[in-house]
């Protein structure tokens, strides 16, 4: 079966494939159909992830699997949410990774409380017009640390403390970390509910 990935990071796309080969199925990125991004107005992850999934299936005709992620920190109150990936604009710095996790860093000074999760909400469509949308949630819990540590992965993984771990994402081997991220308790849910209903 092929599924349109309803994302342009290459970093979701190398994970995502990883971790749904079992299924069988390819993803190919909606880019390489000339598929633009959808529009993405809503203030939680599952509407957004739902928008971009149909927008995906309508441009192409396929099932689409969409992912809206994104880091949620309990000191502010839950955001940066699904602004996440644009975290560092707020701020007067570019949009990047690396800008991403300065502007964390610098926002997280003198805050001893440091708790927060990632979160990754996946949703699947047959169709554009599926009114049985797959959904999957996966939540990690940590901490954000007090500076940058390891280089695998991306976004903010280098910042993601997981005690259990005693390690951030990023010093984690990449199947260890795709084992246990949010993303990959999500795959491993998504990859369920595929078996059961569509495969």
């Amino acid at each position: 079966m092929k599924i349109v990935l309803a994302s342009n990071n290459a970093g979701k796309l190398a994970e995502l494939q990883a971790m749904l080969v079992p299924l069988g199925v390819t993803l190919v990125k909606q880019t390489e159909l000339g598929i633009g991004g959808a529009e993405e107005p809503f203030r939680t992850f599952v509407e957004n992830a739902l928008a971009k999934a149909r927008h995906a299936s309508r441009a192409s005709g396929l099932p689409a699997l969409a992912d809206d992620a994104g880091l949620c920190v309990d000191a502010f109150g839950g955001l940066p949410g699904v602004d996440t990936a644009f975290y560092a604009t707020q701020f007067g710095y570019a949009k990047s990774d690396d800008n991403n996790v300065r502007a964390l860093l610098e926002q997280m000074a003198g805050i001893t409380a440091r708790r927060a999760a990632m979160v990754s909400t996946l949703v699947a469509v047959r169709s554009a017009e599926d009114p049985e949308p797959l959904i999957a949630v996966g939540r990690v819990s940590g901490e954000i640390a007090t500076e940058p540590r390891g280089s695998n992965g991306f976004g903010f993984d280098p910042v993601i403390f997981l005690p259990s771990f005693g390690k951030t994402f990023a010093e984690l081997p990449v199947e260890v970390k795709n084992a246990n991220s949010h993303r990959g308790m999500a795959a491993q849910q998504m990859m369920g509910l595929m078996r059961e209903r569509w495969l």
